[in-house]
């Protein structure tokens, strides 16, 4: 090979590492620029999150939103807000007041025991009962409006429980009756009454509410949901000193046993009633 032959290849290659080098560099920058731009769209999208995700906490809860709206009454009730619950007959002289949780698996002992004595005295005229319904188990402090993080279903049990007070006051005691049974009432620590399913099939058993659209359609709605907490406040704010559930009052007094405990045999209750009802 000449020289010249040699010279003209040597500079051949020379251009074509050049070429291949300027390439190399176009690809790099390429590849910077988009890596740089995915990071970019990355911490963008990251923040967007973080921003939504603030924005979603930031929103009130269904049951926070609740103390705002203005409180449907269920019919069968009176005074304000329609948080005055009592039913029996009118030729009754005396209420016994029953302030009732409805996840307290203490109440449930007591309907279970002793519930159907309580609707045969009403329905006897023995003494009209006044419901109070306190929401305290899912951590609520309703007399100082703060809803807690403890659950939903003592609440929402409320609200089924009006729409069942707004078909009639035996309806409300039957459904009650079948909320508080061993079938249906769930432990404590299990929040299975914030479901509107569970709370319509327990009103299947209750031939009033049983395929009762209107009924089934107030649960579903919530129609009475801001009287639940309204119902709740009620037993948060009462007169009777009533700290606990389940608790009988009767002309300002509390009915306990001799150890300070409430009536949960249907003996302790019918002498402590009866007694209640001479004084």
């Amino acid at each position: 090979m000449s020289k010249r032959n040699s010279q003209a290849a040597k500079t051949a290659a020379r251009e074509r590492l050049r070429v291949e080098r300027e390439r190399e560099a176009k690809r790099a920058k390429v590849k910077r620029q988009v890596v740089v731009a995915c990071s970019v769209v990355g911490v963008l999208a990251a923040a967007g999150g973080i921003g939504y995700a603030v924005v979603q906490s930031n929103k009130p809860g269904h049951w926070e939103a609740v103390r705002d709206e203005k409180v449907v009454a269920p019919a069968n009730t009176t005074g304000t807000d329609g948080t005055t619950v009592v039913i029996g007959k009118d030729s009754a002289k005396k209420t016994l007041k029953v302030y009732e949780d409805p996840r307290c698996p203490v109440c449930a002992s007591f309907e279970q025991a002793v519930g159907s004595t309580v609707e045969k005295d009403v329905e006897d005229g023995k003494y009209k009962v006044q419901f109070v319904g306190g929401t305290f188990l899912d951590g609520d402090s309703l007399g100082d409006n703060k809803i807690g993080s403890n659950g939903e279903g003592s609440k929402n049990a409320m609200s089924a429980l009006g729409a069942a007070l707004n078909v009639s006051g035996d309806a409300f005691l039957q459904y009650k009756a079948a909320l508080y049974s061993a079938k249906w009432h769930p432990e404590e620590s299990d929040d299975k009454l914030k479901s509107d399913d569970y709370l319509l099939d327990i009103a299947g058993s209750v031939d009033a509410l049983k395929n009762n659209t209107k009924f089934e359609n107030a649960v579903k709605n919530g129609t009475y949901d801001a009287w639940a907490l309204a119902m709740s406040k009620t037993f948060d704010t009462n007169k009777d000193d009533v700290t606990g559930t389940p608790s009988f009052v009767i002309d300002g007094k509390i009915l306990t046993t001799e150890q300070g405990n409430p009536p949960m045999t249907v003996e302790e209750f019918n002498t402590l009633v009866d007694g209640a009802l001479k004084g």
